[in-house]
């Protein structure tokens, strides 16, 4: 096991995620799919982290961006969680979903604990169920 591996695996250890924040993520990204889906582009930007907020702005900004770059997660025909898990020392949800044009693609959501314990997603990343990033 190499040095990074065993880093990596004490993250894991010290980062356990309990079944309770399991369930909160997972309602997090239902709830922000159910902003997108409803065009509330202020309640899906109060899910995002404050890092994702200040890199966008305003919830306008950030909406005009899930639309343009995300339609998978802005419109998805259909939503799958798998099991929660760490990927380089980050909480991730990987979310299966189906495109507006039926592809299926991997949402990987990293998920940022907040210092008020309540979790809030920063970042997601689409790759191809091939493991290429869209």
């Amino acid at each position: 096991m190499s040095t990074t591996d065993c880093a990596y695996a004490i993250l894991d250890f010290l980062w356990k995620i309990t079944d309770n924040d399991a369930i909160t993520i997972r309602s997090l990204i239902e709830h922000q799919l159910a902003a997108f889906k409803k065009d509330d582009a202020q309640g899906a930007f109060a899910f995002a982290s404050p890092a994702i907020q200040a890199q966008f702005g305003t919830p306008e900004n950030f909406m005009q961006m899930v639309k343009i770059s995300y339609p998978a997660v802005y419109r998805p025909r259909s939503v799958f969680f798998e099991k929660i898990t760490t990927m380089q020392g980050n909480i991730t949800q990987p979310v299966l979903l189906l495109a507006p044009d039926g592809v299926p693609l991997r949402a990987l959501y990293f998920m940022e604990k907040q210092p008020d314990n309540t979790w809030r997603i920063n970042g997601c990343f689409l790759v191809s169920l091939e493991g290429k990033e869209v």
